[in-house]
């Protein structure tokens, strides 16, 4: 399947987005029904990120071994993919020592003839799998005979006997299709239509790193404003390099721009107002241990009720229930960030669209 050239950022761009030089961790389905660039062959999208590299995780289900490649058929649970994984030339080599074991040597002594050996014989363990037995590569994505296939630049049986290594897998690939895969690349501007380096979007930023990296519950507005004060101090200087330039003095660029930098905040539920009062205080929804206690509680005690035993409480009851216990303030785009996050922590489960029940 091909996109719509129409559709596709032009390739000069590609390398803007940071998952283009990144081998992408993505779901083999996803993998298999990735659309193929129709500007430059061997390139697929992902919800609009170019993508040439990936990194899979899954167990052998089938295997062929020829002169030069070993072709293993990979199964993550999603789906199944072949991966083309050539040998390199210690596993070309006839004479690898692995029908006999390295001849003893003086303990302390270096052999490096003995030592090839040992080497040999690991990486023909690590690189020779069997059906049952987990593999991870990382490689490129090839379309063969019109088949989705990897072509390997990195391959290795995982030993992984308590699972510990699939288990912190399936933890992180949702988390980076959370934050990363399923978030539209996008290059002119972002939903406010603000370019990515206007000084807006910068202050935002910069107000959601002070946030994120203190851990910050909840701050009135002159708590964060002096983060803001250097954006403003170097469009000063830049407009006194113009003698007919006149604006409005530093402290009401300063206030407007934290006004409009909190009002985006709220817009993607960042942050909220639990009471609209004179003192203003912003309540960081993520960090707010009492809003996520009433979301929970909410859907662990209507999930009960017959009417949401079987699907659970659709978001927009979970919302209106909020607004009345908790908060009115409470938007949906605060809502679902909510959601997520006790989503992650296994306090409640999406059980279809839109629909959320407890444990």
């Amino acid at each position: 399947m091909q996109a719509d050239a129409m559709e596709e950022p032009p390739s000069i761009l590609w390398g803007l987005d940071p998952i283009f030089s990144a081998f992408a961790r993505l779901y083999i389905q996803d993998i298999l029904q990735m659309t193929e660039s129709v500007q430059i062959p061997g390139i697929y999208f992902y919800n609009s990120h170019p993508i040439y590299k990936v990194d899979v995780l899954g167990t052998v289900v089938y295997k062929r071994e020829r002169d030069n490649f070993f072709c293993y058929g990979v199964d993550d649970g999603t789906g199944v993919i072949n991966c083309l994984c050539w040998k390199g030339e210690l596993l070309k080599d006839k004479d690898d020592g692995t029908g006999t074991a390295p001849a003893p040597s003086d303990p302390g002594v270096f052999d490096p003839v003995v030592e090839l050996k040992k080497l040999k014989q690991a990486q023909q363990k690590r690189c020779r799998l069997e059906i049952g037995e987990l593999l991870r590569v990382r490689g490129s994505v090839k379309t063969f005979r019109q088949q989705r296939e990897i072509s390997a630049s990195v391959f290795y049986k995982v030993d992984d006997p308590l699972m510990a290594v699939q288990i912190q897998w399936m933890m992180d690939v949702p988390e980076l299709y959370r934050e990363c895969y399923d978030k539209t690349f996008e290059l002119q501007s972002d939903e406010h239509g603000e370019s990515a380096g206007s000084p807006l979007i910068k202050a935002t930023n910069l107000i959601k790193d002070f946030i994120k990296q203190k851990s910050v519950s909840r701050f009135r507005p002159y708590d964060v404003q002096d983060l803001l004060q250097p954006l403003i101090f170097s469009q000063l200087r830049a407009a006194s390099a113009e003698p007919e330039a006149a604006g409005p003095s530093g402290c009401q660029q300063l206030r407007q721009l934290l006004k409009e930098v909190l009002q985006i905040l709220q817009d993607e539920g960042v942050v909220y107002r639990r009471v609209k009062a004179q003192d203003e205080v912003y309540h960081v929804t993520e960090q707010d241990k009492d809003l996520l206690i009433a979301v929970k509680d909410i859907i662990r005690e209507d999930s009960k009720r017959e009417k949401y035993s079987e699907k659970g409480c659709h978001i927009l009851h979970i919302l209106s229930a909020v607004r009345q216990r908790h908060s009115l303030n409470v938007s949906l785009a605060a809502l679902e960030l909510v959601l997520k996050a006790l989503e992650c922590n296994s306090d409640i489960v999406s059980t279809s669209d839109k629909h959320y029940t407890a444990f």
